[in-house]
């Protein structure tokens, strides 16, 4: 089993940045993806943004060329660097691991909230 530890949402004002972080524990050594998701309220939870163990990686439309996912393997530590941040990307954002088994793990959460 993976835990995730998600962290870094705020308060950002149109145009800002904001860092995420996903601290994984457990069987990380499984991990072969790991993404982040978000869910506003009253909408699905989408996805964001992801990386596989090969260091491929993919974004939404809406989020390319804006957002960037990283790893760092020594920390355990998945990033999702967000610039300039719209009112419409705010939401709780969550990651996930998906393990070579395919047990899928989800962190908690962190709100993320842009301002106009």
């Amino acid at each position: 089993q993976v835990q995730l530890v998600d962290s870094g949402g705020g308060l950002e004002q149109t145009g800002g940045s904001l860092r995420l972080s996903c601290v994984a524990s457990g069987r990380t050594f499984n991990i072969y993806h790991t993404g982040w998701f978000r869910q506003a309220p009253g909408e699905e939870r989408e996805f964001v943004a992801g990386r596989w163990s090969s260091g491929n990686t993919a974004y939404a439309d809406s989020v390319k060329g804006r957002f960037t996912i990283s790893r760092d393997n020594a920390k355990d530590t998945v990033y999702l660097q967000m610039n300039n941040l719209k009112p419409e990307d705010t939401a709780v954002y969550y990651c996930r691991a998906v393990e070579t088994g395919g047990n899928v793990s989800w962190g908690q959460g962190t709100q993320v909230t842009v301002s106009p």
